[in-house]
């Protein structure tokens, strides 16, 4: 169930974000992503998808899947769980992760309402949201930001983690900046500056309603 043949021609490969390892699966009980854990960097030399096994709650898939499950029963915004899976091979294992998909999702450089203060604010409050909740988004960048019918998801949290809450804390400065960065980097159809503002006015907005 966890692996894209187990789908046949009912899973789509992702060709937005991360390394290659997600698909759009077709299942019967609706729209689903599924996606393998896969290295980056220097380490993806050595081997792109296997990880060193040191017990099951140890893997990406079950770190993952239990932040993931926490943050959806808490009601922040972030697809439905559905199954974590980790298949261990001698010393190693690979593993993967299955969510529901979040109907008319794009990632936020393909959202029609970039030139819209509105979208950023609704960002920047969202990601407020995540941080008082202690959330510690490692990889905070702008295709792990959806946007649907003008609500705001995140998604993508392997090897987040959540941490004591409270806002001018050194790991929430390190995720604004991240993302600051993504966006500079992938979205050129606008100039940044006033959004980037209006981001963080939502973000900042949070404490004082």
């Amino acid at each position: 169930m966890l692996s894209p043949s187990y789908w046949n021609d009912r899973a789509e490969p992702v060709s937005v974000g991360g390394r290659g390892g997600a698909w759009f699966v077709d299942a019967d009980q609706g729209g689903m992503v599924l996606r393998m854990y896969r290295r980056g960097g220097v380490a993806a030399r050595l081997s792109e998808s296997r990880y060193l096994f040191t017990g099951w709650h140890r893997t990406r898939s079950y770190r993952e899947f239990q932040v993931l499950s926490q943050l959806y029963q808490i009601g922040l915004p972030v697809p439905e769980p559905v199954a974590a899976s980790a298949c261990q091979s001698g010393l190693f294992y690979q593993a993967a992760i299955l969510i529901r998909r979040i109907p008319d999702a794009v990632p936020l450089p393909e959202a029609c309402e970039l030139s819209k203060e509105a979208i950023w604010w609704e960002v920047g409050r969202t990601i407020r949201r995540f941080h008082d909740a202690g959330l510690d988004h490692v990889d905070l960048n702008c295709d792990n930001i959806l946007v649907a019918n003008g609500l705001v998801y995140v998604i993508d949290f392997d090897r987040c983690l959540f941490r004591k809450p409270g806002v001018e804390k050194r790991w929430t400065k390190r995720n604004l900046s991240r993302l600051y960065r993504s966006i500079e980097k992938r979205i050129d159809t606008v100039d940044i500056t006033k959004p980037w503002q209006s981001l963080l006015a939502g973000y900042s907005k949070v404490a004082q309603s």
